[in-house]
């Protein structure tokens, strides 16, 4: 062991015992003596530190306790090879830690260990810090927490004062920028230092606490000497001053010094070497801005500073903006500031800033800048070795926070499993956490039901297999409150507990809370996308949350910047809907339209009984009751006057099947009449089903009479038939009696001639034909001018509208033109089969050539113009070529004209109806059956029998003239309809 020519020294005594040297404890200002020849010598103690010696001395082995001076003399200097972080780590008499040997008799020289991946802790000394290029901070290796930190200054040579910013505190102050080469040789040492392993020496302590010495790259001072390589590269001045001629380390830093002018290195060379770092904070009016221009993109970044574990200040690269970023997605343990200016930390506050400071306190990373909500920067740090966010989650030094969540763009459900690995260990923070209770079986928790009714926003009622219905409310979503067969799959996520009344709160009745899918669609998700919903924000320890709410926090996160439904900033649109139920004289001025427009679509709002029901009309706004025609139901039970009305045997199963077959689904229907209590009468359709006759068919209603004068009575009455043979259900107990005949006298009345001018549009290979009403031709006109030019001024833009069926949308025609119209199929983007909705053609036509309607234009404002008719008492022969000549002969008359029209009675599908030639009054129908071209369709209505008989008159003279389908004489058969019959 080499010992310089000190001028104070140090004693220690070392006491043999069995051939081994023992610990001695040594006390301030005490001193011992032992003999020379044993291996031992005498010391005396000048300070209060205990030491660690490990090695051999006189061939014998010994160890000791130790630890740094503080106030050491200088002469010659005095190598300090031990860990920075002995320091208060031992009292005297303990075992010291092993430790490898450096041949000099003391623990390992290196003060600074390079950093292992970042998925490991640490190990050796840590190199921490460099401040400038004549500056670093070295820390040891952590012990049970962070390790004390130690700064050396480099002896004899000074680099370039890297920027200050002035004291809030003192205003008389001014910012400093960097000296030339200041920033250069900051980043030169921090290059060659950090992560390296060094030794330094201490030859200087200031009053001040401030310690110069020498710092060298390795485990001993062979290694290369960073004040020379700092002065060699130009990035220093040795300070001349005071130089001692006996010094031969000041003499080759002059010698360097002299190198470097003569090459004109660095600060020596013609270059300025002025270097300007920008704060963002007093540089960008507008961070948000900033951050969005750099488009989420990884960009270059050295991390500055760490003031906690989740939040760092870097300075990017290559514009060299300071930036303070919070990490996204997670929020550790943060040091509070008290009234008196001193920060108390958070549990594990110091150890989670330790954590990130070790892997990250000036290395070369990249970041990803995500979000700026509230001139908070938000971003992600991606180190080659790992990423910091995950990794602080992993080990319990930071939790998920919902509302930076969003913006995570590399994955929020990797965040989500390593803080639930945190909590499974019940690491650091999460030391005391408890998982909640599971309250469902695993079979429970997933299942395939049948969506039997939509609550609202956020209900549902579904039928499971077993037959139960059960409500479902969708997780974690809260939606604005309003005063086809589906099969979905619904996660369970969690049971909310039912809730008492208390002060201004509602009591809840249990709910259980899922994710519902359908196609791989998430209905939570798909609601807060559109601005449908919000999501509701939990407390951090309520795990009580969708299965997918990181996903459903990004999907209003998307609603908000687009400003979609809740979010739009425009006015909200108010939705009107008249309800004419039970009201009887808004009743009677609506059945006139809804018997003219033939089939209309419906949706169905709510099921009363089997044969009972409440439609909302989309086109016309408004809510009506609606009754099934021609059959009788079994009655539900209900509060009369006298008392409860006992429900009728396969009541409940009737309204059962109806709910299930209609209930919130689109359909059509035909209005008859209307009953005394303002309630409509008609034939409802769903998917081409007469619900009156699947009633029938399922032995559930029965026929009524008046269905004798429908299209559907001998379906109905052979349904009916079969079941009462099979005596199911509601014909279980039926037998046979004595048929009596029974006359039904109908109502006569008069045939109504009440001819309204139409301007008539299209027309079918049917011979049915698309109508407007010329009463409101002007008012499409002008929709179709302001439309029109409200789409020039912003165009729309091709290829984003996707098509859906049944959906209302503009479509640009052959003329090029913009039209209102409504998808009637898809078969592939290129080919979308469409319906002019003001003019009644169709089109097939590529998606690119449609577009989403504007509000404004939508048939809420202004009905589809175009009515579909056929004519009344005519048939169309079956012939191709004679039908060919019907439909160019009425296409020749009428098409794109004005006449009159007056409905006769309804049809299937749309009303038939007589039409007049607009000048001369002609009857277009007559017209045709008088040239021979059609046959009459014989109506057995007696207010219709002065019309047909004119009509068989105007047939029988196209016939003895023999003209076009009479031309080989009468072709039908005796059955015919034409003769009163009807197959």
């Amino acid at each position: 062991m080499h010992i310089g020519p000190w001028s104070k020294w140090i004693f220690l005594k070392i006491r043999l015992i069995d051939d081994t040297l023992q610990n001695t404890v040594c006390k301030k200002k005490k001193k011992k003596k032992a003999s020379s020849n044993a291996g031992t010598f005498s010391v005396s103690w000048k300070q209060n530190w205990n030491f660690t010696y490990a090695g051999n001395f006189g061939g014998l082995a010994y160890s000791c306790c130790c630890k740094p001076f503080s106030n050491f003399p200088s002469e010659n200097g005095w190598i300090f090879p031990f860990a920075l972080d002995d320091c208060g780590d031992y009292t005297g008499g303990e075992k010291p830690r092993s430790a490898p040997s450096n041949g000099l008799g003391l623990q390992e020289s290196s003060a600074a260990v390079a950093a292992q991946d970042l998925t490991d802790a640490p190990v050796g000394h840590l190199k921490y810090a460099v401040l400038s290029g004549c500056a670093i901070i070295v820390r040891g290796q952590p012990r049970g927490g962070p390790p004390p930190e130690r700064q050396i200054n480099l002896s004899n040579i000074r680099a370039g004062a890297m920027a200050r910013r002035a004291a809030q505190a003192q205003p008389d102050t001014k910012d400093t920028p960097d000296e030339p080469w200041a920033f250069q040789a900051r980043e030169f040492l921090r290059k060659k230092l950090i992560g390296k392993e060094v030794c330094f020496t201490v030859e200087i302590k200031t009053a001040l606490g401030r310690e110069y010495g020498m710092v060298y790259l390795g485990r001993d001072t062979t290694g290369e000497n960073i004040a020379e390589v700092l002065v060699n590269e130009g990035l220093a001045t040795v300070r001349r001053e005071g130089i001692r001629g006996n010094n031969p380390e000041q003499a080759r830093l002059c010698e360097l010094e002299d190198q470097s002018k003569a090459s004109k290195k660095g600060m020596w060379s013609e270059g300025g070497g002025a270097h300007t770092i920008r704060d963002m904070k007093y540089t960008i009016e507008n961070p948000r801005n900033f951050v969005d221009s750099l488009h989420q993109k990884p960009i270059n970044a050295i991390i500055e500073h760490v003031r906690d574990g989740s939040v760092v200040r870097a300075l990017l690269l290559p514009d060299y903006y300071l930036v303070t970023v919070m990490l996204s997605g997670i929020k550790c343990p943060t040091f509070k500031r008290e009234a008196d200016g001193t920060e108390t930390p958070e549990p594990f506050a110091a150890e989670a800033k330790f954590f990130t400071e070790s892997r990250l306190l000036q290395r070369d990373v990249q970041i990803i800048l995500e979000s700026c909500p509230n001139q908070i920067i938000l971003g992600t740090i991606l180190h080659p070795n790992g990423n910091i966010t995950e990794l602080l989650l992993k080990e319990g030094f930071a939790r998920c926070v919902d509302w930076s969540m969003a913006v995570y763009t590399q994955g929020a459900e990797k965040l989500r499993a390593a803080e639930r690995s945190a909590k499974e260990r019940k690491v650091r923070i999460w030391k005391d956490y408890v998982a909640p209770t599971a309250n469902l079986d695993q079979k429970d928790r997933q299942f395939v039901a049948k969506v039997m009714q939509v609550v609202n926003a956020d209900a549902m009622v579904v039928k499971l297999n077993s037959g139960e219905n059960k409500t479902i409310h969708l997780s974690s979503i809260r939606p604005p409150r309003i005063e086809g067969e589906v099969q979905v799959n619904v996660t369970v996520d969690y049971i909310r507990a039912a809730t008492g009344p208390g002060e201004g709160t509602p009591a809840f009745a249990e709910r259980t809370c899922a994710t519902v899918t359908i196609g791989g669609i998430n209905i939570a998700e798909a609601l807060v996308s559109k601005g449908l919903a919000t999501v509701i924000r939990y407390r951090q320890d309520d795990d009580q949350r969708s299965s997918h709410y990181d996903e459903l926090l990004a999907a209003e996160a998307r609603a908000i910047k687009n400003g979609k439904g809740l979010h739009s900033k425009k006015e909200v649109p108010i939705h009107r809907v008249a309800d004419i139920s039970g009201e009887t004289q808004k009743a009677k001025q609506f059945l006139p339209f809804l018997q003219r427009a033939g089939r209309s679509e419906a949706v169905v709002e709510y099921v009363f009984s089997g044969s009972r029901l409440k439609l909302y009309m989309p086109k016309e706004t408004c809510l009506i009751t609606f009754l099934l025609a021609g059959i009788e139901c079994p009655r539900s039970s209900r509060n009369m006057p006298g008392g409860m009305q006992v429900a009728e045997p396969f009541s409940d199963e009737a309204m059962l099947f109806t709910k299930e077959l209609v209930l919130q689904r689109e359909v059509e229907v035909e209005v008859e009449s209307m009953d005394k209590a303002g309630n409509f009468i008609g034939w409802l359709h769903i998917e081409g089903l007469n619900l009156s006759v699947a009633l029938v068919e399922n032995a559930l209603s029965k026929v009524h009479f008046t269905a004798e004068r429908s299209a559907y009575y001998k379906t109905l009455v052979s349904a009916e038939e079969a079941c009462r043979l099979r005596k199911e259900k509601i014909w279980a107990n039926y037998e046979e009696k004595p048929v009596e005949e029974v006359v039904h006298v109908s109502e006569e009345k008069e045939r109504v001639a009440n001819y309204r001018p139409v301007y008539v549009t299209e027309i079918s290979d049917t011979l049915h034909f698309y109508a407007q009403d010329v009463e409101t031709g002007g008012q499409l006109e002008s929709l179709m001018e302001t439309m029109r030019a409200e789409i020039a001024a912003q165009p729309p833009l091709e290829g984003s509208y996707s098509a859906r069926r049944g959906e209302y949308c503009i479509a640009k025609f052959a003329d090029g033109e913009w039209y209102r119209a409504r998808v009637e199929k898809v078969e592939s983007p290129a080919k979308v089969h469409v319906f002019y909705i003001d003019y009644g053609n169709r089109e097939i036509v590529p998606s690119t050539r449609l577009a989403a309607i504007p509000p404004a234009f939508s048939t809420r404002n202004l009905p589809a113009q175009a009515t579909e008719y056929a004519f009344a008492f005519i048939q169309i022969p079956q012939d191709e070529d004679a039908r060919a000549d019907v439909v160019d002969c009425i296409v020749r008359d009428i098409q794109n004209s004005q006449c009159l029209l007056n409905v006769e009675y309804s049809g299937v599908t749309c009303p038939l109806v007589t039409i007049q030639f607009g000048d001369t009054k002609d009857d277009v129908g007559l017209g045709l059956v008088k040239e021979g071209l059609v046959m009459v369709d014989v109506r057995k209505e007696k207010h219709l029998q002065k019309m047909v008989t004119e009509y068989l008159n105007s047939q029988e003279s196209a016939k003895s003239a023999r003209l076009n389908i009479w031309r080989y004489g009468d072709f039908r058969a005796d059955d015919a309809d034409e003769f009163g019959y009807r197959r």
